[in-house]
């Protein structure tokens, strides 16, 4: 089976032929093609889940905020484990660092939409943009209340 077909057939088969290849420094059997594509969707999945997590963590968080006479322990384990799956995410994939503003910008409509979805308030009780910082959104103690 060559290259392209392995890849269509026997994915985990074609990566560990891949690995094997790049050891051996056989370079031209390689299947470039693939590989820059499966290179370029593994980046694109690390900021999806980057997005992803910042999405639950600023919802949250406003509806910490906003809602504070229905606050809920499970939104405070959700801030919690978001946090610590953000910096779990950023020490394997350090190079999302750079990432983190405009991951936050990206993430805030749609945490705003879970939040009013959540809380029934209406869309013009939240900020147009995030109002918490970086450095709130990692800092463990940071809870709001209104």
């Amino acid at each position: 089976m060559n290259n392209a077909e392995l890849y269509e057939y026997d994915f985990n088969g074609w990566i560990h032929n891949q690995i094997s290849l790049l050891k051996a420094g056989k370079t031209s059997e390689i299947n470039i093609e693939h590989l820059i594509e499966e290179l370029e969707d593994m980046g694109k999945s690390n900021l999806r889940e980057l997005e992803s997590r910042f999405v639950i963590l600023i919802a949250h968080l406003l509806k910490w905020q906003f809602q504070p006479d229905q606050p809920s322990s499970s939104w405070r384990g959700s801030i919690n484990e978001q946090r610590i799956q953000i910096s779990r995410l950023l020490r394997k994939v350090p190079g999302l660092k750079r990432e983190i503003p405009n991951a936050i910008i990206d993430a805030y409509s749609d945490a705003v939409m879970l939040a009013i979805k959540d809380t029934k308030l209406s869309k013009s009780t939240y900020p147009q943009t995030c109002p918490y910082t970086i450095e709130q959104l990692f800092d463990d103690d940071f809870y709001l209340e209104s």
